[in-house]
């Protein structure tokens, strides 16, 4: 009679056993380094060529970026060989000097980072959901552009108008007016503001 029970015991030990490693690899799996860090390993190359592609239109490839995931954590000298990984999202951006901070750019030079990293990552989802990008607002972008780096986010604009069915910019820069064939003009009077189309 124990030897039986000690036979389904047996058996009853080894499906927990089996159902243990089952529920050990979903935890691994559905943890942060699993199926979501996979994922993100996956669309960071995309999000990278996609960013640096409309960054070198916006900068006259002077500018770029990488996304890193990974850096070594902080440990003595001794054990720089097996310093443990630490997961991160670092954009490392480099122009023509090399790599540098993102606050030592220029208004100009952030905003066009910016502009590139926000587009790529918009049509990146909006692929993953299997919709298109529809409508583009660039707001007040230009006040910290100098006139090359206005006239580099017109052309950059003009460039990717084909993916848009409209692409609204605002701006209060009265230059900048005849660079777009369409426009709506609001003007303030004293009666309230007023708008004027311009095909």
């Amino acid at each position: 009679n124990l030897q039986v029970q000690s036979k389904e015991k047996q058996q009853q030990l080894q499906k927990v056993r089996s159902e243990q490693r089952v529920y050990q690899e979903l935890a691994q799996a559905f943890g942060k380094n699993g199926i979501q860090a996979l994922m993100i390993e996956n669309v960071l190359p995309q999000l990278e060529a996609e960013t640096n592609q409309l960054l070198s239109r916006l900068s006259a490839n002077q500018l770029h970026v990488q996304f890193v995931t990974q850096r070594a954590g902080k440990t003595s000298k001794a054990k720089k060989k097996n310093a443990k990984l630490i997961d991160t999202l670092d954009i490392v951006i480099a122009d023509a000097r090399g790599t540098r901070a993102y606050e030592t750019y220029s208004g100009g030079e952030a905003f066009r980072i910016n502009f590139a990293i926000r587009l790529a990552l918009a049509k990146l989802l909006a692929q993953r959901a299997g919709a298109a990008l529809q409508l583009l607002v660039v707001d007040e972008g230009f006040g910290t552009q100098d006139s090359e780096g206005c006239d580099r986010l017109i052309a950059a604009i003009n460039a990717i108008a084909p993916d848009f069915a409209c692409i609204l910019t605002v701006t209060h820069m009265p230059h900048l007016k005849e660079a777009f064939a369409a426009r709506i003009e609001v003007n303030k009077t004293q009666d309230g503001s007023k708008i004027r189309m311009m095909i």
